[in-house]
């Protein structure tokens, strides 16, 4: 089987998509640091495959530490996830989102040239359709964003298609996730931010616990059945096991694909508090904020793309996720130490 080399591997995606991986069959190099991740993470794949793998803590904004890597190991791909990926601190820091984000990957792609490897999946967002485009998403509408982590992942979009378009040699596959959640059904690996929650399912798994008091839930006057958000929520496995599909993809095709992964389906936040409370056996409590700026009514995936190309589709639905994410939370009160 193949080496792949999983940047960011440590975090909430990419430890659960080196437990997919592993159970695969393929060898994996993780490369992490540590800047919204932590350590255990990496013993708890280690404890779920029955499988060990090496580590590197590095950065990729370190071109030699990261060349480093590609000498020392044959590394068949990669699967690029490192970057910070908070939508509101991307607003209040751009600049430091640009640094890292677009000139960390330019640093990566220039070491996977010089370290021989030219097969790339690459960890990108349905916030790349930004606000105009009509529902369900395809991968041939325009790309934009409304705010500087959308932007870093348009351009890295555009860099890994130029880098492509140049050099025949390269492979790349840009998947455009939804909205994961959920956690490993072994409730040893889930996502553990670090501070207060940004995603809507940690906020809702602490109400839920009652380290928080209270989920905002910004907006109820959108053109939605019950006036609140919806979006494409998808099981954090069935995600992983797509970007399995898009590494076996990358290794026999060359040029770029960008591919969404998602259910194709809907759910408002209101859905997903339901739900929770159902799974859980708590109440949630909630109350309605303004609409943050920047937030848009409806988003979901067409899926044929990733059935047509990997034969990949979601399997999970919104009980499993959120029974999922409360089996994580219960066992891991202090998340993941």
């Amino acid at each position: 089987m193949s080496t792949i080399l999983v940047t960011g591997g440590a975090g909430f995606i990419g430890s659960h998509t080196c437990v997919e991986l592993l159970n695969a069959g393929h060898d994996i190099v993780v490369m992490d640091n540590f800047s919204n991740s932590k350590p255990e993470a990496l013993n708890r794949i280690k404890t779920i495959t029955g499988k060990n793998f090496k580590f590197y803590e590095a950065d990729i904004l370190d071109y030699e530490g990261t060349l480093k890597i590609f000498k020392e190991n044959t590394i068949d791909a990669v699967i690029h996830f490192a970057g910070l990926k908070a939508v509101g601190e991307s607003c209040e820091k751009p600049v430091e989102y640009y640094y890292n984000n677009i000139s960390g990957t330019i640093e990566l792609i220039k070491a996977m040239r010089d370290g021989g490897c030219k097969n790339i999946v690459f960890s990108s967002s349905a916030t790349v359709y930004g606000m105009n485009n009509p529902v369900p998403y395809i991968e041939t509408y325009s790309t934009s964003a409304t705010n500087p982590y959308g932007w870093t992942k348009v351009m890295i979009e555009q860099i890994l298609t130029d880098t492509a378009k140049a050099d025949a040699d390269w492979s790349v596959v840009l998947l455009r996730y939804f909205n994961p959640i959920g956690a490993h059904e072994s409730g040893l690996l889930g996502e553990d931010p670090n501070g207060i929650p940004n995603n809507l399912l940690p906020y809702v798994a602490q109400v839920a616990s009652g380290k928080l008091p209270c989920l905002s839930v910004y907006g109820n006057d959108y053109d939605t059945p019950d006036g609140t958000g919806v979006r494409d929520y998808i099981h954090v496995v069935d995600l992983a096991k797509g970007h399995l599909c898009a590494v076996d993809y990358t290794l026999k095709h060359k040029g770029t694909e960008a591919v969404n992964l998602g259910t194709g389906k809907g759910t408002s936040v209101l859905e997903v508090v339901k739900a929770f409370e159902e799974a859980s056996g708590r109440k949630v409590n909630y109350k309605i904020a303004p609409r943050r700026a920047g937030d848009i009514a409806t988003c979901y995936a067409n899926t044929d793309k990733a059935k047509a190309l990997f034969g990949w589709e979601a399997k999970a639905d919104i009980a499993q996720m959120c029974r999922d994410g409360w089996n994580f939370t219960e066992k891991n009160p202090n998340g993941i130490k």
